[in-house]
């Protein structure tokens, strides 16, 4: 008979990070679900269908788009380089979508006393930003393995 042990759960600093999460998961669902939990639950089920069923093909599809390029070349790796940047940018998309978009109610206005005009502009500035970042970081790539690469002078 086979004895039953427990999966290692590493040191006690990622067991009490856990337990951490876990109770400000359990609080905020707890705050979540005391006001419209049907609605609440729709929209995670909606969300989730979303992702899974139109958004997962899509990035994957332009992805591998993305990658054929860099594959062709045999420098496959080269690719994170377009791909972080703009997974991050997408990602600030999605998240501030309403506001880049303007379109919020005038609620925004009044509560914060802010207009949603520069979120377009900031974000564009940040996926300029993100895009530069990485282009650098490429370029100091190319040229650490060009010096380290043996010349066909010598």
């Amino acid at each position: 008979m086979r004895r039953f042990t427990l999966p290692p759960l590493g040191g006690p600093l990622p067991l009490l990070l856990t337990l951490c999460s876990l109770a400000v998961s359990a609080y905020a669902a707890v705050r979540l679900l005391s006001g419209d939990w049907l609605g609440v639950a729709l929209w995670i089920v909606g969300a989730a269908l979303l992702h899974d069923l139109v958004l997962v093909p899509l990035y994957t599809t332009a992805d591998r788009l993305l990658v054929r390029p860099f594959a062709a070349t045999g420098h496959r790796r080269w690719a994170g380089h377009v791909r972080v940047p703009a997974a991050l940018s997408l990602l600030l998309l999605l998240v501030w979508f309403p506001l880049i978009s303007g379109r919020v109610d005038g609620q925004f206005r009044s509560l914060t006393g802010r207009s949603t005009d520069p979120y377009l502009g900031h974000w564009l500035l940040i996926t300029a930003a993100l895009f530069a970042v990485s282009a650098v970081v490429f370029l100091v790539r190319v040229r650490r393995a060009a010096k380290r690469r043996p010349s066909a002078d010598h």
